[in-house]
């Protein structure tokens, strides 16, 4: 079982019980703590695991009471600090979740190498002298609004990133489409492809990957629809190539559809999530509330 009280963002301590009596310190990590064997291997090279605050080889046979911990020690990243509004809605020892606002880029790239989400949470972690690396488990396009979630350790990583591989992340998105949606809810099937290498925009077609999304609406107005959208696949641009699909892309999405001039930017964001907790197991449920520029145009629709 994990020890309460000794837990850190940087170490794992967990008490062997007596269902482990006689198996291997490597099968109990691998059952009970679901190391994966990648993160073992990176593990062992800096010889960070431990029995009974000793380093010992993995076939190692453990009992009832012995404690195994799990270092995670590593240098930070080395993102230059920003002091950017840095919206945080929820933290443990194992992940941070913001609600990002629009117009702002997710980690650093040659067009946005500063200012950037990942700047923002490296001031953030140095200001409480937290010195993990930043480790972002989905990310955001710069113009959509909402939850982001960033790993503390390797470890929150790689599970978070496994519960994202096989959908066990519940993903749902507020979204203002243009047009009267007459279904109350629906559920589209259809696969999405990527034209070319260099394309950015998607499109939908048998040669694609399976995609799935289901919405609900949540308001209908003159001429606009606000829904409720739950990602069951998580492709790129899943929401906005769908939506435009069915003849009611996002509103300002001019990639998809056309631009706005009730907002600048796709109207989407990303509103709910629900998933494990790394370390624990619990469920963790997280919402967002919507940024003011979606909240302006609610009220003007």
């Amino acid at each position: 079982m994990i020890v309460e009280g000794e837990q850190r963002e940087d170490t794992i301590v967990y008490e062997v019980e007596k269902k482990d009596d006689g198996e291997s310190m490597k099968e109990v990590l691998k059952k009970r703590l679901q190391v994966s064997s990648r993160l073992l291997t990176k593990l062992k090279k800096k010889e960070s695991i431990f029995l009974n605050n000793h380093y010992v080889k993995y076939h190692e046979s453990v009992k009832q009471g012995d404690i195994i911990k799990i270092s995670m020690v590593e240098e930070p990243s080395q993102f230059e600090k920003e002091a950017i509004p840095f919206s945080v809605i929820y933290e443990d020892v194992d992940v941070i979740i913001v609600n990002k606002q629009p117009g702002i880029v997710t980690h650093p790239t040659k067009s946005h190498p500063i200012g950037t989400i990942a700047n923002a949470a490296q001031y953030y972690l140095s200001k409480k002298n937290i010195h993990s690396r930043i480790r972002f488990v989905n990310r955001l396009d710069m113009d959509t609004s909402g939850l982001l979630i960033i790993a503390k350790n390797p470890y929150a990583h790689h599970i978070l990133s496994e519960q994202m591989q096989q959908d066990q992340v519940e993903k749902r998105y507020i979204a203002f489409i243009e047009g009267v949606m007459e279904k109350d809810f629906d559920t589209v099937i259809e696969p999405i492809y990527r034209p070319t290498f260099d394309s950015i925009k998607r499109v939908v077609d048998e040669r694609g990957q399976k995609s799935i999304t289901k919405y609900s609406v949540l308001e209908r107005y003159k001429k606009a629809t606000m829904i409720e959208v739950q990602l069951l696949t998580g492709r790129t641009h899943q929401i906005r190539v769908h939506m435009a699909h069915l003849g009611h892309p996002l509103i300002g999405d001019s990639l998809y559809g056309s631009s706005s001039s009730l907002i600048h930017r796709q109207a989407l964001h990303a509103s709910y999530l629900k998933f494990l907790q790394p370390r624990y197991r619990e469920i963790v449920e997280i919402r967002g509330d919507l940024p003011e520029d979606l909240k302006q145009l609610q009220h003007q629709l």
